[in-house]
């Protein structure tokens, strides 16, 4: 009953949750993000799950769940780059600290998900089947040139946050991408080496399609997030300016590169439905990931409170 009927409810969930955000029901407005995300992954799921037989939540329900607190986490890492770049701050978040931490963790939690999903989505409607690229020979040669771009991406942002803000949407796409080739972890240098580019492509896309709905879902709701982006002009498509839209597909490759990288320590585990598993692996406890995991959402979430949110609901 619930793989026939979870997508028509989370629609009819997304579709009351816009029916009521723009009645003006105060409690929909603070909380849209969750209103409108998490019923459009479950929407999304059971458009794979008919298409393909094989969904992310139904049959890699594990890997979901996971994916959930890796996604705060990740997110929280840019975050982190904010509280010194200062491009977004975050406008009438929710008075209770428990309340809002508690939203800041199962918000954050969509953002793999998402675009995963949204990934999955696109590939199981064979959007770019049969499209090739000419293979890369030897991937190893581009390493040292990748690491250098990585190093210069994580530096430049912070030591000059005004001028090199963007490079921070990539620079661990050129940091971890070697490391997921060398140890044969699920590595978008290896599908070029194949002589593919059509997941990289995808996952760009992914992220250009996330990035318009998290704009278009954020614009109308009450707790919100806005811009301060030096240099891409003020031509704004929503809250977000136009040229800004340029970052999502490469955070897009960006999560999948990091999370590849993660699943190395979690034995070579993936949410993917086929992909290798990495020659060497490391199986680091449980009970050691959720203390770094707590330690940084404590850490992280106080300086979003201080830092990031400018207002308050009363």
């Amino acid at each position: 009953m619930f793989v026939k009927w979870y997508g028509p409810i989370a629609l009819l969930v997304l579709l009351a949750s816009e029916i009521l955000l723009f009645a003006g029901h105060s409690f929909i407005g603070k909380w849209f993000y969750c209103f409108a995300w998490w019923p459009y992954i479950f929407l999304v799921d059971w458009l794979v799950k008919r298409k393909t037989g094989n969904s992310l939540i139904v049959d890699r329900t594990r890997e979901f769940l996971i994916l959930i607190p890796w996604s705060t986490f990740i997110w929280l890492i840019f975050e982190w780059f904010n509280l010194y770049l200062k491009n977004w701050h975050y406008v009438n978040i929710i008075s209770s600290t428990p309340a809002r931490w508690f939203g800041y963790f199962i918000s954050y939690g969509t953002v793999l998900p998402g675009l995963f999903e949204t990934y999955e989505l696109l590939l199981a409607y064979r959007i770019l089947e049969g499209s090739s690229a000419k293979p890369v020979k030897e991937p190893r040669k581009l390493y040292p040139l990748l690491s250098l771009l990585g190093i210069l991406s994580l530096a430049l942002p912070l030591a000059y946050p005004k001028y090199f803000f963007p490079l921070v949407w990539g620079c661990f796409v050129f940091l971890l991408e070697p490391i997921n080739h060398a140890l044969k972890a699920p590595s978008l240098l290896s599908d070029w080496q194949k002589g593919s580019l059509r997941k990289f492509y995808l996952l760009l896309l992914s992220g250009l399609i996330c990035g318009f709905l998290w704009e278009f879902w954020n614009f109308w709701a009450t707790s919100k997030w806005v811009y301060t982006v030096p240099w891409v002009g003020r031509v704004k498509l929503f809250e977000m300016p136009v040229l800004g839209f340029l970052g999502f597909p490469p955070f897009a490759v960006e999560c999948y590169v990091m999370m590849n990288f993660i699943n190395i320590f979690r034995g070579g585990r993936t949410w993917e439905r086929e992909a290798s598993r990495p020659e060497i692996s490391f199986k680091i406890p449980g009970w050691c990931w959720l203390l770094l995991h707590l330690a940084f959402y404590a850490f992280v979430f106080h300086q979003i409170d201080l830092h990031t949110v400018k207002s308050y609901l009363p």
